[in-house]
């Protein structure tokens, strides 16, 4: 059967780190596909305008 984890987060890192997690306990020969994505944001706050980024990937495994 063919499964997805998905992930997303603010900044890269945190994304990097989360999915090193799973793919350490994730057979290799289990592994089908990653999908990575980056999107920004403009954000208008009072004053200042934030731009905030999401950062998300998808692992495509065999259960």
């Amino acid at each position: 059967m063919i499964q997805v984890k998905l992930f997303d987060h603010e900044h890269e890192k945190d994304l990097e780190a989360e999915m090193n997690r799973f793919l350490k306990v994730l057979d290799e020969d289990k592994l089908v596909d990653i999908k990575y994505n980056v999107a920004a944001i403009q954000e208008e706050e009072e004053e200042e305008q934030e731009q905030i980024y999401c950062f998300s990937a998808m692992v495509v495994y065999r259960a």
